[in-house]
């Protein structure tokens, strides 16, 4: 009689287990630990009821929203003139079939803005965000632009982006695009990351300090969330590395898109010279004169900090003619004054940036 009173019980916890696995990602340990409760309450049938009603409840609010959220997910198209592109199929089989997937791809193989929208095919984003990380907010900003665009959403509803300073998530996001640091900051407070289905570690080939926390963070949060995935891409082509640090990870390997460049010399005034930043502006002066002269076409110099770029900028301004835009690019401009670089113009523009344009 023991027996048979008991088994119909383990079936209903086990019932209710499986429920909870289609619920949202962070309600999921909230809602374990009362059905764990109500295990424990078998002695008190009075109790068990009561509890394993309000459970009961709490499962099918989550799981109704997680609905909802499977139901308005964009349904992403892929640009075939991308290399990735011509990937998708095998790339979504890998992700399918492994918790772990590392992307290799030169810069314009389109991976940063085509593989959250993989991700969205694979109709994840539903119990969790898909998080998305940068390395600089410049390009978290540019990207999360860029897809939401190409998805036909409303930046920060169904693509949002968190930096410092600027906030534009909503709880209609799914794809939520942020800095690196943003994610690292936010496992002080959700150590699980449980508001995320799906993590895609963008450029980890910077081998920045914050990327080399994120790898370890996430490897050891492995085990703990089985149902998280995880997404590496990195754009050189050492993919071996990356792979055997997650017990060799599958690595796919993307073409890029490259485009015909001239490299042209010109020489610089020698240490004789006084004033050597006076001699490096106007070398830039000139090369900036002959491209010009070579036909239409925009400028971008790297230049090392704020203050170069400044004094090139006042010396370009004097050089050319109103119609040119002189365009400063560096960390400490307002995202307004930084998003003016990719704005379409009909004239000539000047770029004037740091390495944040590098990964922009």
């Amino acid at each position: 009689m023991q027996s048979s009173k008991v088994a119909p019980e383990s079936a209903a916890i086990a019932g209710l287990k499986a429920a909870i696995a289609c619920c949202m990602c962070a309600d999921r340990p909230r809602l374990l630990a009362r059905l764990k409760r109500v295990a424990e309450s078998r002695a008190q049938p009075g109790r068990m009821i009561e509890a394993l009603t309000g459970l009961k409840a709490a499962i099918a609010e989550s799981a109704a929203r997680r609905e909802q959220r499977l139901a308005r997910l964009p349904s992403p198209a892929f640009p075939e003139a991308l290399p990735i592109s011509q990937r998708v199929e095998e790339i979504a089989r890998a992700i399918e079939s492994h918790q772990v997937v590392i992307v290799c791809g030169e810069t314009g193989s389109g991976k940063s803005t085509q593989l959250p929208k993989v991700c969205l095919a694979l109709r994840r984003g539903a119990a969790g965000m898909i998080g998305h990380t940068q390395p600089r907010r410049i390009a978290a900003r540019m990207v999360a632009s860029r897809v939401a665009q190409e998805l036909g959403t409303e930046l920060g509803r169904g693509v949002g982006y968190k930096v410092r300073f600027h906030d534009r998530v909503s709880p209609d996001t799914y794809l939520k695009v942020m800095t690196d640091g943003v994610l690292l900051a936010e496992t002080q407070g959700d150590p699980e990351l449980r508001a995320y289905d799906t993590l895609i570690i963008d450029e980890a080939h910077e081998r920045s300090l914050n990327i080399d926390f994120l790898l370890g963070y996430v490897k050891r949060l492995q085990p703990l969330r089985p149902d998280l995935k995880l997404i590496i891409t990195s754009a050189t082509i050492d993919a071996g590395r990356f792979s055997r640090h997650f017990d060799n990870a599958p690595a796919i390997e993307v073409s890029g898109r490259l485009y015909p460049v001239e490299v042209r010399y010109r020489a610089v005034a020698g240490e004789e010279e006084e004033d050597e930043g006076h001699d490096v502006t106007d070398a830039i002066l000139d090369a900036v004169g002959e491209v010009s002269r070579a036909g239409p076409g925009d400028v971008l110099v790297f230049l090392p900090g704020e203050r170069e770029i400044r004094e090139t900028a006042e010396a370009l301004r004097k050089h050319h003619s109103p119609g040119t835009e002189i365009l400063p690019l560096y960390a400490r401009l307002s995202a307004a004054e930084q998003e003016r670089v990719f704005q379409p113009s009909r004239g000539r523009r000047i770029v004037l940036a740091t390495n944040v344009a590098e990964t922009s």
